[in-house]
């Protein structure tokens, strides 16, 4: 039998085989073309949302959160004290889920969920975390729906506009945002009892995707753009693809229904690390890494999911993942932790390697006293067995010496919500 450590060398699947520095180097480099608006992997999508600004103190919004299959909502208020007051909480599904609709239907439906809680409300925040261009004002036009959501006649809306005329209420105000934003917003939100240079939002769940705060000078496709305020940029960084693939994670990438698309998201976020740990076990099943009954076993999985990995990697000697049940063997079972636990020490290096380029980009936090706040959201980053202490090892690596950089990280609960009110309350 050929060990682990042969297998993953000769794949280049340990985080070793990352050159940190050229991998933040080129993040780096795609973020400036795309804020030029060149040829570049990541989108750097302006939100004209200006998160330098005060919120604004006692008045009540609603807040929504649409994004996936649920559909929630509630009036926020942001009280003096700082704190924020959530009220009459609504959860739904997503319009558009049990067959297709209209673009009638489906604003009738979103109307009717939130109609009670606009009543004396003049602005809405609205999470909406389907592909959407954002426009100067606010709004957006939906490029895609996504998880079956079938509703043909919204794309190409827009979303604000339609849900106010709908309501029958044109002139409310309505901002939208997508979930990585309002991370960001919620952060700052839960920050305001302490001095922060800047603020980043990550994603790392079943998908991933960043945002910061960039002066618009830096913003240059956008050159009408007051050029001594700053904005929010969504990054969409999942697509970034100045990376190099190895010969399973090509293999990994032509499988999926989009080959070509999203290629870092497909080596690091939990929508995708079960199927990439699964074509890596196989291969090592085909290359004499394991017993011909674990291998036979391993072959025979269809499917294997980031958590059923994360329960195997949680306790390789029992439990209930299909891994479990087809490796016996210690030695085999040995060998099989160390390749999954190598991926996701390189996706640990992976999403250093992106929080590294947004944190340098920012130029902020070079001083303890005021450091940069990263509002991180996603069950990947907070679940999946040794991710966040393999990635802090690496981001601290990093940012030493001549990159000193300060920072701290936070959780929000109900972020998408929290930061969909903060949103609207921006003066």
């Amino acid at each position: 039998m050929k060990k682990s450590e042969e297998f993953l060398k000769e794949h280049k699947l340990r985080s070793g085989d990352i050159n940190m520095q050229e991998m933040v180097d080129n993040f780096t480099s795609e973020m400036t073309e795309g804020l030029g608006g060149g040829n570049s992997s990541l989108a750097m999508i302006p939100t004209y949302i200006e998160a330098d600004n005060k919120f604004l103190k006692e008045t009540p919004v609603v807040a929504i959160d649409a994004g996936g299959t649920n559909f929630r909502a509630a009036r926020i208020l942001f009280n003096k004290n700082n704190k924020l007051e959530i009220n009459s909480v609504v959860n739904d599904k997503m319009p558009g889920l049990e067959g297709e609709i209209s673009k009638e239907e489906f604003f009738e439906t979103v109307a009717g969920y939130i109609k009670d809680l606009t009543k004396d409300v003049e602005r809405i925040g609205f999470c909406f975390s389907y592909p959407t261009e954002i426009l100067p004002n606010k709004d957006g036009i939906l490029v895609r729906f996504v998880k079956e959501v079938l509703a043909p006649g919204v794309i190409g809306q827009l979303i604000g506009k339609n849900l106010l005329e709908t309501l029958g209420t044109p002139e409310k105000q309505i901002v939208l945002l997508n979930d990585t934003v309002a991370t960001l917003l919620a952060g700052k939100s839960a920050s305001v009892n302490k001095e922060y240079d800047s603020f980043i939002g990550y994603i790392l769940g079943t998908g991933t995707n960043g945002c910061y705060i960039e002066s618009n000078r830096n913003i240059v496709k956008k050159g009408e753009l007051d050029q001594t305020k700053s904005q929010i940029i969504n990054i969409e960084s999942g697509n970034f693809s100045k990376i190099y693939q190895t010969d399973i994670d090509s293999a990994f990438d032509n499988s999926t229904t989009d080959p070509g698309v999203h290629k870092f998201e497909k080596m690091i976020a939990g929508g995708y690390l079960g199927g990439l740990c699964l074509l890596a076990l196989k291969t090592a099943a085909t290359e004499d890494v394991f017993s011909s009954l674990a291998s036979t076993g391993i072959l025979s999985l269809n499917s294997l999911s980031s958590e059923e990995v994360n329960n195997f990697l949680s306790n390789p000697s029992s439990g209930s993942s299909p891994l479990h049940g087809c490796i016996t063997e210690k030695a085999d079972r040995e060998n099989c932790a160390d390749i999954i636990d190598n991926i996701v020490d390189r996706a640990a290096k992976l999403v250093a390697v992106s929080i590294a380029a947004i944190i340098l980009k920012t130029g902020k936090g070079k001083s303890s006293d005021r450091p940069i706040l990263i509002t991180v959201e996603g069950t990947t980053f907070y679940k999946m067995h040794n991710l966040r202490k393999y990635f802090e090892k690496h981001l601290d690596t990093y940012l030493d010496s001549d990159k000193k950089r300060y920072y701290e990280f936070t959780e929000v609960k109900q972020s998408s919500l929290v930061g969909a009110a903060l949103a609207a309350l921006i003066n």
